[in-house]
């Protein structure tokens, strides 16, 4: 499992997608998320705003990263 940092309270899941390098681009990982290819905790999650937190989960492409 991959473990990713942030340093706020949340981002949203289009930007973590960005962020922990699973899109190059928003546009990207606005596609991911809409074709349903993309787990929260998981859950399937089609929404592009999802606040995402520390602890929590985000699966992509057969990959796992834990936010901390």
């Amino acid at each position: 499992m991959n473990e990713v940092k942030i340093s706020t309270e949340f981002i949203k899941l289009d930007s973590f997608l960005k962020w922990c390098g699973a899109a190059s681009l928003g546009s990207e990982a606005k596609i991911y998320i809409l074709d349903e290819m993309v787990k929260v905790n998981g859950e399937i999650c089609t929404q592009r705003g999802k606040k995402i937190r520390q602890g929590d989960v985000v699966e992509f492409n057969g990959e796992k990263y834990k936010v901390i």
